[in-house]
């Protein structure tokens, strides 16, 4: 018996079952020169590659039509994948090292492909980050039709399985039988990369980034994973087994129990209430947030709208996208964050000037204000939409009243057009920004008298007040958002906007943490925001919380000095 305590929870709860190992025949790309006589050839082989790539991708899409809904994400990742094959960045990368360098088509892509993914996997945010993926995926597929390999036979998965792999691509998990799927373990990847997306949708319990594994286990070899403590158990002797069993079957009743009362009101047993929201990307997401009887969407990130396009959107084209969404809520609220790029966020038709520390630069409302026109595209699109339901506009990254006062100020504007054109909105729209900037913090009450509500963004708030860069491994375990500084600041967040009669949301990931859902509601928080399947399970925690004795507990959590979790 072997146990491995490694690895990052992308997808809570329990497998067992035979390990099914993925090897990939693989081979490493030819790195020899090419004569200039062959150039033409070369580029030939690579528009081939391409032709045949394109045709593959789009029997993937159709195919991801008929998956489940909790799947049908997959289709914007192989969107994705078409884009970057069709778009002439790679094109004119990969042929112009051919013509200029003489490199052979597999070296001409690899080196390329290194370029970009490169360029991804330096940038802080995780979420960015992992988009490397789609690269190496494209990568990945190309170089095994320039070689003539055959894709992993996925084909013999055949019984319940815990999959057991080096990384997964979203092409691999389109072509395995996810009913077959019992968990999935990889040694790289990210929470936030393809594999934690799908196996949260999928409702499959998934361990990522555990290290060396796969020398380790043989195929077909016992295995159970643990993704509620993070572990690993190969072999397991039947004590181990028999408490696995007992384990897993109280997590399964009690997330029977959560999905059950999930349309149940989000009340504490001494009767505070609460809403509990989902973070949505895409109208498609929040149509998916929709079946967890979620309170609505508490941050629905407008960039990815922006990021899908190889132009700025239209107002039509946002209008139409911004209006699925608030439909697709029947009547709750929806939260849009206005455009949110700069720092590790980019658009490859919108060149941000080069800064020596991008995340301390030009980036969302600073962008928005200094581009006025791309900001009232949007934030007509916005207002347009809330004809159709609850909307309410939030801006990001405020760090001082002026930036708050400019950006009401051209939304007044927005609106005064909307009403002389004779289009709807709702006119009592309310507006709030994300408090982020300890800038915020400080300024809370001044904020709060200005705006409707606060939304907490706990993911860069903790790095801009711990001064560290999460992205960076060396100071990764100094990016803790229990550290107190941290704590004392959302605390102080609740109660300006408190004392100015204002609700106080949310939408980091700190929001969907179970060991964090009753101290922030011992801080006073109204509403949380996250990743819409974790929603049953906080609403689950948050109705058996005792309001009084959270207050209680967190008041004592504020007094210490020392991180309290994490």
């Amino acid at each position: 018996m072997n146990i491995w305590n490694d690895g990052k929870i992308a997808s809570e709860g329990y497998a067992s079952g035979p390990a099914f190992i993925v090897q990939r025949d693989e081979r490493p790309a030819c790195t020899d020169k090419i004569r200039e006589e062959e150039i033409e050839e070369e580029i030939l082989r690579f528009d081939q590659a391409v032709e045949t790539g394109v045709e593959q991708l789009r029997k993937l899409l159709e195919e991801t039509q008929s998956l489940p809904v909790g799947q049908a994400g997959n289709a914007d990742i192989f969107a994705g994948h078409l884009e970057i094959l069709t778009d002439c960045t790679l094109y004119e990368e990969v042929t112009g090292r051919i013509r200029r360098d003489l490199e052979n088509v597999q070296m001409a892509l690899q080196l390329s492909a290194d370029h970009f993914a490169a360029a991804f996997e330096a940038m802080d945010d995780a979420y960015m980050r992992e988009r490397a993926d789609d690269v190496r995926d494209v990568e990945r597929r190309l170089m095994l039709i320039l070689q003539g390999v055959e894709e992993t036979a996925f084909h013999t998965l055949r019984e319940t399985s815990v999959v057991v792999a080096a990384d997964l691509t979203p092409s691999d998990t389109v072509r395995m039988n996810m009913d077959l799927v019992a968990g999935i373990i990889t040694e790289k990847g990210g929470v936030t990369g393809h594999v934690g997306i799908i196996a949260r949708n999928s409702g499959i319990p998934s361990l990522v980034c555990v290290g060396p594994i796969l020398s380790k286990i043989r195929n077909r070899e016992q295995v159970l994973l643990d993704a509620e403590r993070g572990s690993i158990i190969t072999s397991p002797d039947r004590e181990t087994q028999e408490k696995f069993c007992r384990n897993a079957a109280a997590y399964r009743d009690l997330c029977k129990k959560a999905k059950e009362n999930a349309d149940l009101p989000c009340i504490t047993v001494d009767g505070r209430k609460l809403s509990v929201c989902a973070n949505a990307g895409s109208p498609e997401e929040a149509e998916q947030a929709a079946a967890y009887s979620v309170d609505g969407i508490g941050l629905f990130r407008s960039e990815f709208l922006y990021m899908r396009q190889r132009r700025f959107p239209t107002e039509e084209e946002q209008f139409e996208a911004y209006r699925s969404a608030v439909r697709s809520m029947g009547g709750r609220e929806v939260t849009i964050r206005t455009l949110d790029i700069g720092g590790d966020k980019g658009l490859d038709y919108f060149q941000l000037p080069k800064e020596e520390n991008p995340f301390l630069g030009c980036r969302a409302i600073r962008i928005c204000l200094k581009r006025p026109d791309i900001f009232k595209t949007q934030l007509r699109a916005i207002l347009r939409a809330s004809a159709f339901g609850r909307v309410r506009i939030m801006f990001p990254m405020i760090a001082w009243v002026e930036e708050l006062e400019k950006a009401l100020e051209i939304l007044n504007v927005c609106k005064k057009e909307l009403r002389e054109e004779g289009k709807l909105f709702d006119e009592g729209v309310e507006t709030g920004i994300m408090i982020e900037t300890p800038a915020a913090v400080i300024l809370a009450q001044e904020l709060a008298s200005r705006v409707d509500f606060f939304s907490i963004g706990t993911n860069d708030l903790t790095q801009y007040m711990l001064a560290a860069d999460r992205g960076n491994p060396e100071v990764a375990p100094l990016y803790n958002p229990f550290h107190p500084a941290v704590l004392r600041s959302i605390h102080h967040v609740i109660r300006a906007g408190h004392e100015r009669h204002i609700p106080v949301g949310m939408c980091g990931e700190l929001a969907g943490n179970i060991e964090a859902a009753r101290l922030l509601l011992g801080l006073g928080l109204d509403e949380f925001s996250m990743s819409a399947p974790s929603t049953p399970r906080i609403k689950q925690e948050l109705r058996a919380a005792n309001y009084g004795e959270a207050v209680g507990a967190a008041a004592e959590a504020l007094k210490s000095p020392y991180t309290i979790l994490g």
